[in-house]
């Protein structure tokens, strides 16, 4: 009885799903970096909805917000009538995921886990959405690219790198988030890659013993970050450097990865 509210807009929304279906599909993201990658993959037109803080690019801002990965307003959902649902593999609950097939959507789950995955999930979605010329060729570009980056640091000197996400407490990634092997293709090794968890805290006293060279923060935290560093006790010698990056750009999933990948690559090499 809790869910009776949607029997007439699924009666609605499955009498005009024959009709969608023929023309074009309508879809809707999860995840900000679902959205950049439906738009690098041509489709940007087909989206009818996006998560919340979805911010880029500039097509999809006026769209409506449907929620995130984690909790969907289904109502709103029903209503835009979407023919196809671009789930995060490994962040959208498996119940939420269940829920929307069940609903008769078509889900789409997209996996990220290295940087070579945006290039298949590229093509993944543009074989989905019928645009696959543009989504070859965004991909082909993003390798590219990886791969230039790869020839220019790889043989560099190693640069010791702590990428904290927060300050009390100091979280960091380990060697399974794509940061950090965004942080190894420039030359940089990250020093808590050994970490049990994909995110997790590391406390004062480990951060103290941990040789580091170089702080990767972002760059709204540049204060609080600076203020964390100076009152650890560390001798003169052993205070690290400071880089601070677009931390939405390097965390999300999408080409646009680069757009921050570039700079901090240039930014450690300086280091050296």
């Amino acid at each position: 009885m809790k869910r009776c509210w949607l029997l007439p807009l699924l009666g609605l929304w499955s009498g005009a799903l024959a009709a969608t279906e023929a023309t074009s599909p309508r879809v809707v993201t999860l995840a900000p970096h679902l959205a950049e990658l439906i738009c690098a993959a041509g489709a940007c037109e087909r989206l009818v909805a996006v998560a919340d803080y979805t911010d880029t690019p500039a097509e999809v801002l006026d769209l409506p917000r449907i929620g995130d990965a984690f909790r969907v307003s289904l109502e709103t959902l029903v209503a835009l009538r979407p023919t196809h649902v671009i789930t995060w593999d490994g962040g959208t609950p498996p119940e939420l995921v269940a829920r929307l097939r069940g609903l008769g959507f078509t889900v789409i789950p997209v996996r990220v886990e290295r940087l070579e995955d945006i290039a298949r999930a590229l093509r993944q979605l543009g074989a989905q959405m019928g645009t696959e010329t543009t989504a070859d060729t965004e991909a082909a570009r993003f390798l590219d690219q990886l791969e230039i980056l790869r020839a220019r640091y790889q043989a560099r000197k190693p640069v010791r790198v702590f990428y904290q996400v927060d300050v009390m407490p100091a979280f960091t990634v380990n060697g399974d988030s794509p940061i950090s092997e965004a942080i190894a293709l420039c030359g940089g090794i990250n020093v808590f890659a050994g970490l049990p968890r994909l995110a997790m805290a590391v406390n004062r006293e480990q951060l103290v013993v941990t040789a580091i060279d170089v702080i990767v923060h972002a760059e709204r935290d540049a204060d609080a970050v600076q203020a964390f560093w100076s009152n650890l006790p560390l001798p003169a010698s052993r205070r690290p450097a400071f880089i601070a990056v677009d931390a939405a750009r390097i965390a999300r999933a999408s080409p646009a990865m680069l757009d921050a990948l570039v700079p901090l690559c240039e930014a450690l090499d300086a280091l050296r």
